[in-house]
Protein backbone atom coordinates (compact mmCIF):
# COMPACT_ATOMS: atom_id res chain seq x y z
CA UNK A 1 0.00 0.00 0.00
CA UNK A 2 1.39 3.37 -1.02
CA UNK A 3 0.30 6.60 0.70
CA UNK A 4 -0.42 9.81 -1.17
CA UNK A 5 2.54 12.23 -1.13
CA UNK A 6 2.63 14.12 2.17
CA UNK A 7 0.08 11.93 3.94
CA UNK A 8 2.38 10.41 6.56
CA UNK A 9 3.63 13.89 7.49
CA UNK A 10 0.05 15.17 7.72
CA UNK A 11 -0.97 12.27 9.95
CA UNK A 12 2.04 12.91 12.18
CA UNK A 13 1.12 16.59 12.54
CA UNK A 14 -2.56 15.91 13.22
CA UNK A 15 -1.83 13.18 15.74
CA UNK A 16 0.03 15.68 17.93
CA UNK A 17 -3.11 17.69 18.68
CA UNK A 18 -6.10 15.60 17.56
CA UNK A 19 -7.53 12.13 18.06
CA UNK A 20 -7.70 10.38 14.70
CA UNK A 21 -10.17 7.64 13.87
CA UNK A 22 -11.11 5.59 10.83
CA UNK A 23 -14.63 4.84 9.61
CA UNK A 24 -14.29 2.42 6.70
CA UNK A 25 -16.24 0.16 4.42
CA UNK A 26 -13.41 -2.37 4.74
CA UNK A 27 -13.72 -5.41 6.95
CA UNK A 28 -11.78 -5.45 10.24
CA UNK A 29 -9.41 -7.96 8.69
CA UNK A 30 -8.88 -5.76 5.62
CA UNK A 31 -8.28 -2.63 7.68
CA UNK A 32 -5.85 -4.42 10.00
CA UNK A 33 -3.92 -5.69 7.00
CA UNK A 34 -3.79 -2.21 5.42
CA UNK A 35 -2.69 -0.48 8.63
CA UNK A 36 -0.01 -3.05 9.22
CA UNK A 37 1.27 -2.92 5.64
CA UNK A 38 1.53 0.86 5.78
CA UNK A 39 2.86 0.98 9.35
CA UNK A 40 -0.05 3.31 10.20
CA UNK A 41 -1.72 1.79 13.25
CA UNK A 42 -0.02 4.16 15.73
CA UNK A 43 -1.67 7.21 14.15
CA UNK A 44 -5.24 6.15 14.94
CA UNK A 45 -6.95 5.96 18.31
CA UNK A 46 -10.10 4.16 17.15
CA UNK A 47 -11.77 2.64 14.12
CA UNK A 48 -15.04 1.14 12.92
CA UNK A 49 -15.45 -1.25 10.02
CA UNK A 50 -18.37 -2.27 7.85
CA UNK A 51 -18.53 -5.73 9.42
CA UNK A 52 -18.94 -4.25 12.93
CA UNK A 53 -21.85 -1.83 12.57
CA UNK A 54 -24.26 -0.32 10.06
CA UNK A 55 -22.56 0.54 6.76
CA UNK A 56 -22.17 4.05 5.37
CA UNK A 57 -24.01 6.30 4.80
CA UNK A 58 -25.79 5.31 8.02
CA UNK A 59 -24.31 7.51 10.80
CA UNK A 60 -23.65 4.63 13.25
CA UNK A 61 -19.92 4.30 12.52
CA UNK A 62 -19.27 7.96 13.14
CA UNK A 63 -21.58 8.21 16.15
CA UNK A 64 -19.97 5.16 17.76
CA UNK A 65 -16.49 6.61 17.22
CA UNK A 66 -17.55 9.95 18.67
CA UNK A 67 -18.95 8.22 21.74
CA UNK A 68 -15.82 6.11 22.19
CA UNK A 69 -13.56 9.14 21.90
CA UNK A 70 -15.91 11.40 23.87
CA UNK A 71 -15.96 13.86 20.98
CA UNK A 72 -18.85 16.25 20.45
CA UNK A 73 -20.27 17.06 17.04
CA UNK A 74 -18.48 20.42 17.17
CA UNK A 75 -15.16 18.64 17.83
CA UNK A 76 -15.57 16.18 14.96
CA UNK A 77 -14.55 16.57 11.32
CA UNK A 78 -15.04 13.82 8.76
CA UNK A 79 -12.49 13.76 5.95
CA UNK A 80 -13.86 11.60 3.18
CA UNK A 81 -13.21 10.56 -0.38
CA UNK A 82 -16.70 9.25 -1.19
CA UNK A 83 -20.21 10.64 -1.18
CA UNK A 84 -21.02 7.89 1.35
CA UNK A 85 -18.52 9.45 3.78
CA UNK A 86 -20.01 12.90 3.37
CA UNK A 87 -23.59 11.63 3.65
CA UNK A 88 -22.64 9.76 6.83
CA UNK A 89 -21.21 12.96 8.31
CA UNK A 90 -24.35 14.91 7.43
CA UNK A 91 -26.55 12.19 8.98
CA UNK A 92 -24.40 12.31 12.14
CA UNK A 93 -24.63 16.11 12.26
CA UNK A 94 -20.91 16.77 11.86
CA UNK A 95 -18.85 18.88 9.47
CA UNK A 96 -17.04 17.22 6.60
CA UNK A 97 -14.43 17.98 3.97
CA UNK A 98 -13.83 16.04 0.79
CA UNK A 99 -10.65 14.83 -0.84
CA UNK A 100 -10.92 14.34 -4.57
CA UNK A 101 -7.71 12.31 -4.86
CA UNK A 102 -9.41 9.15 -3.60
CA UNK A 103 -12.39 7.13 -4.77
CA UNK A 104 -14.97 9.65 -6.06
CA UNK A 105 -14.61 12.60 -8.43
CA UNK A 106 -14.78 16.19 -7.17
CA UNK A 107 -18.12 16.94 -8.85
CA UNK A 108 -19.96 14.22 -6.94
CA UNK A 109 -18.26 15.16 -3.70
CA UNK A 110 -19.11 18.86 -4.06
CA UNK A 111 -22.76 17.92 -4.57
CA UNK A 112 -22.75 16.76 -0.92
CA UNK A 113 -21.86 20.31 0.22
CA UNK A 114 -18.67 19.68 2.22
CA UNK A 115 -16.89 22.62 3.85
CA UNK A 116 -14.18 22.19 1.22
CA UNK A 117 -13.07 19.86 -1.53
CA UNK A 118 -9.34 19.37 -2.01
CA UNK A 119 -7.38 17.85 -4.87
CA UNK A 120 -4.15 17.16 -2.96
CA UNK A 121 -2.83 16.40 0.51
CA UNK A 122 -1.04 19.75 0.37
CA UNK A 123 -4.35 21.60 -0.14
CA UNK A 124 -6.02 19.61 2.65
CA UNK A 125 -3.10 20.32 4.99
CA UNK A 126 -3.26 24.07 4.31
CA UNK A 127 -7.00 24.12 5.05
CA UNK A 128 -6.61 22.10 8.24
CA UNK A 129 -3.89 24.41 9.55
CA UNK A 130 -6.34 27.31 9.55
CA UNK A 131 -9.61 25.50 10.34
CA UNK A 132 -8.93 22.46 12.53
Amino acid sequence: MRLFDGMRELLSQLRQSHLLAIATGKSRRGLSRALEAGNLKAYFTASRCADETNPKPHPAMLLELMEELKASRAQTLMIGDTSHDLEMARAAGVDAVAVAYGAHAAEGLRACAPLGCFSSVKELNAWLKTHA
